[in-house]
């Protein structure tokens, strides 16, 4: 860029270069970048608000919230979650540190960890809180009082809804009750990708960021180890919706997730060519600025290496040469999936990170390396 100036002197024009600007480099794309943000829960008429309050009441009655297709009226029965309807049953409520650094940010995301699950992983990481049904019983309009507590005495950046795929009447409900008491947080839909398309239209409005997690590609695979047949399909289909409703993550200058699409996957012992075809097909039928975490913090847990139950293993042991008792020594034969009883590996995680490039999506959530928050 050049500037002009007349030299007083001999009253000519004189040119000269001015010295470059350095361009400042922003970690968020203004696509991405919101000035402010307020929670969509707040743009539900009354109107609409009394009809998905009808709407909630008449799923819990025939129940079809999830693709198990229950249909048992829960004010009677459980189906098969084993939560009833007048109440939804919670591990812990806290502010939380171990989410995404958008998520969690500073003063932590206000999460409520439900207990029960629609799915039966065999490598739940959180299979004291999914399987068990620990905690306590709450209302929705108790569950609406938490809300406000996480955010008037946690001071938390959001209500993150761990688990609430079989619960969501009253995850419906509560919100909307915790909107008459003046919450004014987003929020968040921490789900396994197992949800009906039902209940998304029921939390359309309510749900500022979906956090999916799409965590298998084969249908073998998901019968074996979420005792699903369907999930891949289903997964597909629920996080297509989820897209359409709050379309690609978005965040305020802070550096604080506010609306939008987050997809996790968990990479997992010798099934990073899932993973790869996960990736593939977010690029190609969701979006290229999809926000995604690759996540490499599995561990074998829940019926993962555990004993197996006949009498098979210690023949298999004592054919191997193995007297397993003596040795206290066990055969990869004596455990329950052992091709999964260990930690992945740096290449298993590379593979799938480079398959997602490829695919065309840029957008990875990073860890930060200082080990605290990062935007």
């Amino acid at each position: 860029m050049f500037s002009v100036l007349r030299n007083p002197s001999t009253s000519r024009l004189q040119f000269f270069k001015l010295p470059k600007t350095p361009r400042r480099s922003l970690r968020l794309a203004p696509p991405f970048l919101l000035d402010d943000y307020f929670p969509r829960y707040h743009l539900v008429s009354a109107v609409d608000a009394a009809k998905k309050r009808s709407a909630a009441y008449a799923h819990l009655r025939n129940c079809n919230l999830c693709p198990r297709l229950c249909g048992v009226n829960r004010y009677e029965k459980t189906g098969h979650c084993l939560i009833g309807a007048e109440t939804v049953k919670v591990s812990v409520i806290a502010p939380h540190f171990g989410e995404e650094p958008c998520i969690q940010g500073h003063t932590g995301s206000g999460s409520v960890f439900f207990s029960g699950c629609n799915l039966r992983c065999v490598f739940c990481q959180n299979h004291d809180i999914a399987h068990q049904r620990s905690g306590f019983d709450l209302t929705p309009e108790e569950l609406a009082d938490w809300y406000m507590k996480l955010q008037e005495v946690g001071n938390v950046h959001n209500i993150n809804l761990i688990t609430p795929e079989h619960v969501v009447p009253q995850v419906a409900l509560s919100i909307l009750h915790a909107r008459d008491l003046g919450l004014r947080l987003p929020i968040i839909y921490n789900s396994s990708a197992y949800d009906s398309l039902e209940s998304l239209e029921l939390l359309d409005g309510l749900i500022d960021i979906y956090l999916p997690d799409f965590k298998v590609w084969k249908d073998s695979t998901s019968k074996r180890l979420l005792k699903a047949n369907n999930y891949t399909a289903v997964a597909m289909q629920s996080i297509k919706a989820m897209h359409a409703q709050v379309g690609d993550l978005c965040f305020t200058g802070d550096g604080i997730a506010k609306k939008g699409l987050l997809v996790r996957h968990l990479v997992m012992p010798g099934m990073e060519d899932e993973g790869q075809e996960i990736v593939k097909w977010l690029a190609e039928n969701i979006s290229v600025d999809t926000y995604i975490h690759i996540m490499e913090q599995y561990r074998p847990a829940a019926h993962v290496g555990k004993p197996r139950r006949s009498s098979t293993s210690a023949k298999a042991g004592s054919q191997d040469g193995l007297d397993v008792e003596s040795s206290g020594i066990r055969s990869t034969r004596d455990v329950r999936y052992s091709e999964m009883n260990r930690a992945i590996t740096d290449e298993e995680i590379s593979q799938v990170r480079k398959a997602a490039e490829t695919a065309g999506l840029w957008r990875f959530c990073e860890v930060a390396e200082h080990g605290g928050f990062n935007i």
